[in-house]
């Protein structure tokens, strides 16, 4: 997406929730969290892909505003080396819709969607569900793309050794592929699911 979509992006998102606009100064602080050096994957690159598929897919959403700002914050704090990142972005969402005049409700279901992206669980709801099918979109992503994700997850935890990383990764992989369904919306299953396992197997087969 270019600044300007972006931009568009963001406005639409407030204002679907209701309330003015954040300070765009908000929204360019986050676009320079998503350019931090230590991201490959988790970038510019991962946030307007995300959007992307919301815009197409938002008329599932039960409350599109929040699900546009929770993909917005859902990365916003990443660094490689710490558990809570997701904890962190939830909370500055939570806190950034407070501010913004938000009701406190919306807050925290916005709060929760983030939490969401942790991928521990199932998600619960259209929203949870939209949400993490858009966040899980690049496994089911054409070859070229999906193979320089998986580069770019290497470069993010180049610093892990290899003897590590590799069945730690193998293992991840694994459970979105041991799932009867990696994506719960229709469309998005429809597209994407036979492309994902694939490139799952792939990707896992690559690695034993």
């Amino acid at each position: 997406m270019t600044p300007e979509a972006l931009l568009a992006n963001w406005n639409a998102a407030w204002r679907a929730l209701g309330v003015a606009p954040a300070d765009d100064a908000l929204c360019a602080e986050l676009q320079r969290r998503y350019s931090e050096p230590q991201r490959h994957y988790h970038t510019l690159q991962h946030l307007g892909e995300c959007l992307a598929w919301f815009e197409r897919e938002q008329a599932l959403a039960e409350r599109p505003g929040e699900v546009a700002v929770a993909l917005w914050f859902h990365d916003a704090v990443y660094d490689v080396h710490a558990y809570d990142n997701e904890a962190r972005s939830a909370e500055w969402a939570r806190s950034a819709m407070i501010a913004a005049g938000a009701p406190a409700e919306a807050a925290g279901r916005v709060h929760a969607l983030v939490m969401a992206t942790r991928h521990d669980a199932v998600p619960q709801g259209r929203d949870a569900e939209l949400l993490i099918d858009i966040d899980l979109s690049i496994l089911g992503a054409e070859q070229q793309r999906f193979d320089e994700y998986e580069r770019q997850v290497y470069a993010e935890y180049a610093f892990v050794p290899e003897e590590v990383r590799l069945p730690r990764r193998r293992a991840i992989l694994q459970r979105f592929l041991a799932r009867e369904a990696i994506y719960t919306t229709p469309r998005m299953h429809a597209l994407l699911e036979a492309r994902a396992r694939g490139n799952l197997a792939r990707s896992i087969a690559a690695m034993s």
